[in-house]
């Protein structure tokens, strides 16, 4: 743990209801006993720099023998982050990864031109009560690594930079910010954190980034006076100075944002790319199913079966 002065806020609370560009409030979907709240994209805001797709998964809890199951599926043009509060699951993909993930680590697997991954909570796991609890959310790749190799990468706590300071504790779990940067490989500006604010305590928020917005997961932030609760994200104008308040029972956020990509991204299913064409390419070559020789490969270690296509 270290203390860094950069989170320590030069002036007294900062940032007015105008600074504020817009504000999602996520919609709720449940999926089997499992809600997900899906504040990216929205109708108001495709991307927070080039983030594309933000999901809060739960907090949920799961009896004896069951779990989460998302088989096989592929992905293109992103890099997926997976990062937990609580609980676990174990993540396999067509390089061979089997990695098992737990909170407070990171997972960043590089779709690029093409990569598929299950998510499954463990076997072991499944022996008794679990719960579940995370963050999992796509980064739009620039258009010059679209079609850059498949990688993946793993980074337990100690990796992260964490920062302390009056009343917050923040960890750093992708690019740089307040000085310091963690280790994952990016390919544009960008940051992203967590952060647990206790009652009353300020939080500056970067101000070498274009793009900044704050999710609020526990308790409540407020600015200029007016309160956020649970469930929102808000995003904030280009070159405003911006300090978060905790609210009288602190709170727990997910800060990002980062530089804007050069135009606009298209979403399909799992797949997200600069052009309808490439959205096609990958679209077709899922539906082949050719595993052996195709641009697709399954898990070597979950191979028997898989998320088939969408009818749309």
């Amino acid at each position: 743990m270290s203390w860094n002065p950069a989170i320590e806020p030069s002036c007294p609370e900062s940032g007015t209801l105008d600074s504020i560009e817009t504000q999602i409030v996520p919609r709720a979907r449940d999926i089997g006993g499992f809600e997900v709240k899906r504040a990216l994209p929205s109708a108001k805001r495709q991307m927070v720099g080039p983030f594309i797709f933000f999901d809060q998964m739960g907090p949920a809890e799961f009896i004896t023998g069951q779990g989460i199951d998302v088989r096989p599926h592929p992905h293109i043009g992103l890099a997926t982050v997976t990062y937990l509060f609580d609980g676990e699951f174990q993540h396999r993909d067509s390089l061979g990864t089997n990695q098992m993930i737990y909170p407070g680590e990171v997972n960043w697997m590089i779709a690029g031109n093409g990569i598929t991954h299950s998510e499954r909570t463990s076997e072991e796991t499944r022996t008794g009560a679990n719960r579940l609890f995370g963050i999992q959310t796509w980064v739009a790749l620039p258009d010059n690594h679209e079609e850059t190799a498949a990688a993946f990468e793993h980074h337990g706590q100690d990796a992260l930079p964490f920062l302390e300071g009056d009343g917050k504790k923040v960890r750093l779990i992708i690019g740089d910010a307040w000085g310091e940067r963690a280790p994952t490989r990016t390919f544009t500006d960008m940051f992203y954190a967590d952060a647990a604010l206790a009652a009353g305590a300020l939080l500056p928020l970067p101000d070498n980034h274009e793009d900044r917005g704050v999710y609020v997961l526990e308790g409540s932030i407020e600015i200029a006076g007016d309160r956020f609760d649970p469930g929102q994200m808000m995003v904030f104008r280009p070159g405003d100075a911006i300090t978060l308040k905790a609210g009288p029972h602190g709170a727990r956020l997910m800060v990002l944002g980062g530089a804007t990509l050069g135009g606009p991204r298209y979403i399909w299913w799992n797949f997200v790319a600069s052009s309808r064409e490439k959205i096609e390419a990958a679209k077709q070559a899922w539906a082949d199913g050719d595993w052996e020789h195709g641009r697709f490969q399954l898990p070597p270690d979950d191979a028997d079966e898989f998320i088939p296509l969408p009818d749309r």
